[in-house]
């Protein structure tokens, strides 16, 4: 019976897993590399190989009510879209308020874990961690979750780069970025054009003399900012869009990809891709558009070659006395520490059945948890996660066959494959709504709809009709809130509250001109329609 549970890394992933633990009775022990809790959204001047690294400027792309675990909505002061003090802040009141940090060990990084020789009759691990002193134990556990995230090992990929060993300016791959500083008044090139390179290309405009952003396929581009002034992820995220879209992939594809060049041509600006808009995760950036219009960002096309000095790019245009070449070039994932034989591929990804279990085990104590990527923010999806596999480790949720889940990881890939532009870079997309919606149906959580609307209509509208937030997976079955109702019905003021620092008020003068323009409209149209009825209506008058 599974009763203690290691839990690799203490970022957010690993502090979601710590709580499912807790909430199924279970015992973890966390095990971080490092001094403090925050993974990626932990800030360091100075960065750490083998952990996940952010540059000072950060700022999610997800507004914090998307972002947010399903029991912890995030405080009505806190901006809707956080820069990364605020997101760690976030996580160290979730870690207090859940009595988690009792149950993380700082300053111990997990060396192997391996499967006890009675594996297969008990499901225990050995769980070998070192200590920042050098000191090494090993532990056994019933069970384990990985969650060491996949923004650790920078891919520098320097062979596709004729002539870079040539180039006399400095080149460092975006993990290193911290801030523009020392950038002043130089030439740089950025390669790639994913959410940090667009970032890093922004931030170094302010200060150098020009930046250049390289990119071989383009992308969509959208800013954090919606209809009415709302966060874009609140106003496209209900549950109507999302069958709509499902309902009609071409039209809404067609409709986004409007919406986006309305406000400022692709094509034009040299973004526009060769894929349509939910084929692949677009750039999340405000500030581009207004960097490229302005000059202080150049789009150019991919790199054919570096000499001493310059970037000669695929389509034989040259830039001179370049200073500095910034490779957002993404990252390769590992897991030194498992064995081989559990990260084989299928496809791109690995092969784990719902992007979890590996399916090969004879128990299934092992889970990677937020190994995955979807529109929208990776906490949520992580949390139904470690809420699915701890109920799979006590036995409450029995997996198919091995055949039959290995089977199904191919038919999942090659659907995956053919729907979203996968690469070893990108190697994992999912629908996040469907998936969600797998995984709390079997753990007994996903939202019924039409009951609510028999017996709480006013909730049923928020759900089906407002913005999909996790708090919907903890109205119902194990695992419920009471305060899941309360979370969704006041989100829109919790979203509107960072506005109210300065309160304006109605002009009565100009409310009751808009009102009078509106009565005067209003009579001027229902007098044009009894001018026509009469004229196409009464009787002709004889000349």
């Amino acid at each position: 019976m599974v009763q203690k549970v290691a839990v690799i890394g203490a970022g957010p992933c690993g502090l979601s897993s710590i709580k499912a633990c807790l909430d199924e009775g279970l015992e973890p022990t966390c095990f971080e590399s490092s001094d403090d809790i925050g993974g990626l959204w932990r800030y360091k001047e100075k960065p750490e190989p083998g952990r996940a690294n952010i540059y000072k400027s950060v700022i999610i792309n997800s507004s914090k009510e998307m972002m947010a675990f399903s029991d912890f909505p995030p405080l009505a002061e806190f901006p809707n879209n956080m820069h990364n003090s605020e997101i760690l802040l976030y996580l160290r009141l979730y870690a207090q308020t859940f009595k988690l940090l009792q149950h993380i060990i700082l300053q111990t990084t997990v060396i192997s874990v391996r499967q006890r020789t009675d594996f297969d009759a008990t499901g225990q691990w050995d769980v070998e961690t070192e200590t920042s002193e050098g000191q090494r134990e090993t532990h056994v556990f019933d069970a384990v979750m990985v969650c060491t995230g996949h923004y650790t090992q920078p891919h520098l990929p320097l062979s596709d780069f004729p002539g870079i060993e040539s180039f006399k300016g400095r080149y460092f791959h975006s993990w290193e970025y911290r801030s523009a500083k020392g950038l002043e008044g130089k030439r740089v090139v950025v390669v790639g054009i994913g959410n940090s390179g667009c970032d890093i290309a922004v931030d170094i405009s302010r200060v150098a003399e020009r930046v250049y952003l390289s990119t071989r396929r383009g992308a969509w581009v959208i800013g954090r900012v919606g209809p009415g002034g709302l966060p874009v992820d609140v106003a496209w995220s209900s549950r109507l869009l999302y069958w709509m879209v499902k309902l009609f992939p071409t039209w809404s594809n067609w409709m986004l990809e409007k919406k986006l060049n309305e406000f400022f041509d692709h094509k034009l600006y040299g973004l526009k891709p060769k894929h349509r808009f939910w084929a692949q995760l677009p750039v999340v950036n405000d500030d581009l558009p207004a960097r490229i219009i302005s000059g202080r960002v150049q789009v150019k096309p991919n790199v054919r070659e570096f000499s001493e000095t310059s970037v000669v790019f695929a389509d034989g245009s040259i830039i001179d006395e370049v200073d500095v070449v910034v490779f957002a070039t993404g990252y390769n994932y590992c897991f030194p520490f498992l064995p081989p034989k559990l990260q084989t591929k299928c496809g791109y990804r690995l092969r784990l059945y719902k992007h979890v279990i590996p399916p090969a085990l004879a128990q299934p104590t092992l889970a990677v948890v937020g190994f995955i990527s979807g529109f929208g923010a990776i906490n949520h999806m992580a949390e139904m996660q470690a809420r699915w596999a701890t109920r799979v480790f006590k036995g409450l949720i029995s997996l198919p066959a091995e055949d039959v889940m290995m089977k199904e990881t191919e038919t999942e890939t090659a659907t995956m494959h053919q729907k979203f532009a996968c690469s070893e870079r990108n190697p994992i997309y999912v629908d996040n709504l469907s998936y969600m919606d797998s995984l709390a149906e079997q753990v007994g959580a996903k939202p019924d709809i039409l009951r609510l609307f028999l017996t709480d209509p006013t909730l049923a509208l928020q759900v089906l009709l407002g913005p999909c937030t996790s708090y919907q997976y903890r109205l119902s079955g194990p695992g419920s809130w009471a305060g899941a109702r309360q979370a969704i019905l006041t989100q829109k003021q919790r979203i509107i509250r960072p506005f109210r620092t300065r309160l304006v008020s109605d002009d009565p003068e100009h409310e009751m001109s808009s009102r009078l323009s509106i009565l005067m409209a209003f009579i001027a149209g229902a007098a044009l329609l009894s001018y026509l009825f009469c004229d196409w209506h009464l009787p002709f008058r004889s000349l």
